[in-house]
């Protein structure tokens, strides 16, 4: 299909485009500024956990209901404005199309319309900080009786936005959700077939697909919620018949699902880039499809696992620790399938490899401590101390900010048709890495040691202020301030190979699958001519060829392309 290539003005282009690509970078910008944003934040308390008292450089003194509001929304950002932006959205935007070959989403409009009312939910939740005393102060879990009663949260009007801009994110990914799911099942190139679609739309599309079956609960209970905070009704208050248990339930039967909605779209990305850097056949393609469906569904039986203090039956919570061990296993089988992946590979060490094993390393620490967790009898001791923040970034941080950072680096030539400088992508992951390991493992120490979560100054409890858990929380805090200041390398690098990088060509990595057909940057509608897919997405160093990839919609030897045979 042909595209006449018109010149558009500014406005058009980029405010009001309904080009995939585009709006894939609208979220791609959009979840960094957030990043930074929530990064912030996480430096402002911190600085208040490691030199409690002392005022923070470029902030000042951090006081209690600050404190509690900085905690809430860098959770709220990261996860909602950072993650689920970048990974589901702007890789999701970006890639489907073009890895399934085809011109556009199905509903574009649509497609214009997710992006705009998510933008319009993070000015909301930004606005929140400039109203009558300040951002919301719930925590991110936003329990009951404390996020139901202002004289709890001392936020009457920062709550109300927080539950508005949750809401209106929610709303957009609804949208984002039908279209991929939509354009994935109608809209595959002549020749593609389900097991010939590559991994990493599989996990965006099992992940929109969750989403969209896990929200419903949560916003029902958001509206509840809503109710209780301003018009004084009692869904959640024991004394006036209600339950504040009740909220648990509503939110992590979206919550923990939620975990894996940010989770497959993160191992797609490295299996993509494992196997081009390999140069290997992903191991087990179909298996990893049927662990990825496995995961969905069992996310929706774990959710309870957060409640085992929370005064839920002895008998459940030994149900949920039996389903939170069993998901353990698709789980697990996916991690195996990139380390079988990599065995016997011919590896590069590029950036974006880098980035992929960093994801495997990490996460699988992330996984042995959640083990810890997720059985009732441990978690008695554990449950909200700084064990479980530390364990929970050991997952977070590998999905959302280390998959991105894989993805970005490998898609980068694509996007923008530049070379990233590789030397300063090294650099940034070192940088990045390593100061990673010094925040969360003193937390693990600290929170084994009895540090529960969300205390403003650890000094006023005498048990939790000795001089040795003070010394690993001023470590966690330097190597904090040490891992932010490292992205200043990655948005110079990113920014400047923008502008003057080396020109990257169609297939800098000699990749497999269609998007690296197609023109770098890619133009509107894509491609000249939509391809047609011969083979899977992943026959590298196949037997009997002299190069070791075989791009899906080159011809098998002997054979034309249609729109070749047609000119001749």
């Amino acid at each position: 299909m042909s595209h006449a290539h018109h010149q558009e003005g500014w406005v058009k282009k980029y405010l009001w485009s309904t080009d995939h690509k585009i709006i894939g970078f609208q979220y791609l910008f959009t979840g960094m500024a957030m990043a930074l944003l929530g990064g912030f934040f996480a430096y402002a308390f911190r600085m208040q956990l490691g030199f409690p008292g002392k005022s923070v450089p470029g902030y000042g003194l951090v006081s209690p209901n600050e404190y509690n509001a900085l905690v809430t929304n860098h959770g709220t950002i990261m996860i909602f404005w950072f993650a689920m932006p970048v990974l589901i959205a702007a890789f999701g935007n970006f890639l489907i199309p073009l890895m399934i070959g085809c011109d556009d989403m199905v509903f574009p409009r649509l497609n214009r319309l997710s992006y705009q009312i998510f933008l319009l939910s993070a000015l909301i939740l930004i606005a929140s900080f400039f109203v009558p005393g300040g951002a919301f102060g719930g925590a991110w879990t936003a329990y009951p009786p404390l996020s139901a009663k202002h004289q709890y949260s001392l936020t009457p009007a920062g709550a109300t936005f927080w539950l508005l801009a949750v809401a209106l994110e929610f709303v957009a990914f609804l949208m984002g959700g039908i279209n991929f799911v939509t354009t994935v099942m109608n809209s595959r190139a002549p020749g593609m077939k389900w097991h010939q679609i590559p991994v990493v739309i599989w996990m965006i599309v099992v992940a929109s697909i969750v989403f969209m079956a896990s929200v419903g609960p949560l916003v029902a209970g958001a509206v509840m919620l809503l109710f209780d905070q301003q018009f004084g009704t009692g869904f959640y208050d024991p004394v006036r018949g209600g339950d504040p248990i009740l909220w648990q339930h509503l939110f992590w039967f979206f919550g923990h699902p939620e975990v894996y909605v940010v989770l497959l779209p993160a191992i797609g990305i490295v299996i993509d880039v494992i196997a081009v850097f390999a140069r290997k056949k992903v191991f087990a393609y179909k298996t990893v499809l049927y662990t990825a469906f496995a995961t969905g569904i069992l996310s929706f039986f774990v959710w309870a696992h957060h409640q085992f203090v929370a005064g839920i039956d002895p008998r459940m919570a030994n149900v949920f620790t039996a389903t939170t061990v069993l998901i353990s296993v698709p789980i697990a089988e996916m991690i195996f399938v990139t380390i079988a992946t990599l065995y016997g590979g011919s590896i590069r060490l590029t950036t974006p490899m880098l980035w992929a094993l960093a994801f495997v390393a990490e996460f699988l620490i992330g996984g042995v401590t959640g083990i810890y967790l997720g059985s009732s009898g441990s978690d008695i001791y554990f449950h909200d101390t700084y064990f479980v923040l530390a364990h929970f970034h050991y997952t977070f941080v590998p999905i959302a900010v280390i998959g991105s950072f894989a993805g970005v680096t490998y898609w980068f030539p694509k996007m923008f048709g530049k070379m990233l400088d590789e030397k300063l992508g090294k650099l940034h992951f070192w940088a990045t890495i390593i100061p990673f390991n010094f925040i969360f493992i003193p937390l693990f120490i600290t929170g084994a040691a009895g540090d529960h979560r969300r205390i403003h100054d650890y000094s006023r409890f005498p048990d939790l202020a000795r001089a040795d858990l003070q010394n690993l929380r001023a470590i966690a805090t330097v190597a904090t301030v040490c891992m932010l200041v490292a992205q200043v390398i990655f948005f110079f690098n990113f920014f400047k190979s923008m502008k003057s990088g080396k020109r990257a060509g169609n297939n800098p990595w000699n990749a497999n699958t269609l998007e690296w057909s197609a023109a770098s940057p890619p133009p509107h509608g894509n491609f000249e001519v939509l391809p047609t897919v011969y083979r899977g997405p992943y026959e590298y160093s196949a037997p009997g060829r002299e190069s070791d990839f075989w791009p899906q919609d080159e011809p098998p030897d002997g054979e034309v392309e249609p729109a070749q045979e047609a000119a001749e």
